[in-house]
């Protein structure tokens, strides 16, 4: 069972999140907050697998929880299209993707089910433009941080960068799916990041995905 806390300032939203994780037989939602403070006492009071971040809201934002937060919890940003920059911070203090708020029922549990699984990823309709905004940062240093990383450990990197769940990397580069998890983590540790979100934001920055498109075959 996957253990959900909705963090949101409105109990319009956090009423209309809790109805549809509550239509999943393998999900639950074991509380809810309506700030950043109350987000920590709640996490840890219920130890949530996943937590439903909200970013603006009054007292105590939702960044501020999210760096206290994602050591220990998967945090999913609850977002629009107009908050980039939270985003980007959420990000680097350690949220492992980020669900918009009028995203469908479906995509709303098929994130937190992702997230469960540590295969948490951006939304595929604001990815291009904020991993584009992370790469306009330049490729200064990122090329170099993956020295350490063997040519599989690459070949997964680039799998990552363009959001493919463990399953389908292990599919795509005949691997067992236990194979793609040990990869993933030995990336992480080399490359000192938090998340497969991080890892993509790396390879983007790096150019991976282009060299890899240029490649032939």
């Amino acid at each position: 069972m996957i253990r959900v806390l909705i963090v949101d300032d409105e109990w319009m939203v956090r009423a209309m999140l809790r109805t549809i994780m509550e239509t999943a037989p393998d999900i639950t939602v074991v509380g809810e907050a309506a700030d950043g403070g109350e987000a920590v006492r709640e996490a840890a009071a219920h130890r949530p697998d996943v937590i439903l971040m909200d970013i603006r809201m009054p007292r105590a934002d939702g960044l501020t929880a999210t760096e206290r937060l994602a050591g220990a919890h998967r945090v999913v940003v609850l977002t629009t299209f107009d908050l980039d920059e939270y985003v980007r911070t959420a990000l680097r203090h350690g949220a492992v993707g980020f669900l918009l708020k009028d995203a469908s029922a479906p995509e709303m549990l098929a994130a937190v089910r992702s997230a469960a699984r540590g295969d948490a990823m951006l939304s595929p309709k604001v990815t291009r433009r904020l991993l584009r905004d992370f790469a306009a940062e330049g490729r200064s240093g990122s090329e170099a941080r993956l020295r350490p990383l063997t040519a599989r450990e690459r070949e997964v990197l680039v799998a990552v960068g363009r959001g493919l769940a463990n399953t389908d990397i292990a599919a795509a580069l005949h691997m067992s799916e236990a194979t793609v998890k040990t990869h993933v983590s030995r990336i992480l540790t080399k490359l000192s990041l938090t998340n497969r979100v991080q890892a993509a934001i790396l390879a983007h920055r790096a150019g991976l995905l282009d060299d890899a498109m240029r490649e032939p075959g």
